[in-house]
């Protein structure tokens, strides 16, 4: 593991090229309210696919190009259009499917919660495995997807943070940084953890970034 002063180059650099979040590259204005928190876990589904991050987050802003960003839009229209929605972000591949998950997913939250995550949240009642829990009940959102979410909304829900998942503590683990999530929270300061933890992921997915922001550091 490098040495704590190199520590704080790496956490610095690694904040400064890479730390905003992947609801600002979606072009999602993250507030406690439930159109963008919508558009959040439709955000957390679509990138938890096998498919590259930059198609996932343009089929985002091609669903609410498509008008579908709330969960009773989504439900209302049809299976073909939502399949068209995410042709036209190059989401092709798992399309089909998706769309289908899509509307079962906007049922149920419109069923359940009202199409508002917030009482999703008041549900879990601040047990942040709970909320992980609630949120794979949603068709399309597995461990993986949950995980993004929570990411992503330790912004804006203050009791999820800080939500440093095994992917950030990867990144982490390969800038030769502590896995611990209390020490990565120490070591960046006033970074927000939401920022940080993005920036961890962007290093466990790309080993050449990874790479030369320790040998810049070094």
């Amino acid at each position: 593991m490098a040495r704590r002063d190199t520590q704080d180059r790496v956490v610095a650099e690694l904040v400064h090229d890479h730390g905003r979040t992947y609801a600002e590259e979606a072009g999602i204005p993250l507030k406690d309210t439930p159109q963008p928190l919508y558009r959040l876990l439709l955000m957390a589904l679509l990138l938890s696919a096998r498919i590259r991050t930059s198609i996932a987050l343009e089929t985002v802003r091609a669903l609410t190009d498509a008008g579908l960003r709330d969960p009773r839009r989504m439900a209302d229209a049809s299976w073909q259009e939502r399949v068209d929605a995410l042709g036209r972000g190059g989401y092709r591949r798992y399309d089909e499917r998706t769309a289908t998950q899509l509307g079962d997913g906007a049922q149920l939250l419109t069923e359940r919660w009202g199409g508002d995550l917030r009482r999703m949240r008041k549900e879990a009642d601040g047990d942040v495995r709970a909320l992980r829990s609630l949120l794979q009940e949603v068709p399309g959102v597995g461990p993986a997807g949950a995980d993004i979410f929570l990411r992503e909304v330790q912004r804006v829900w203050p009791e999820v943070a800080p939500y440093l998942d095994a992917k950030a503590l990867s990144g982490a683990e390969r800038l030769g940084l502590p896995r611990d999530p209390g020490r990565l929270v120490r070591l960046a300061g006033d970074t927000e953890p939401a920022v940080l933890s993005a920036a961890l992921v962007r290093a466990a997915l790309d080993r050449k970034m990874a790479r030369e922001i320790v040998e810049h550091a070094a």
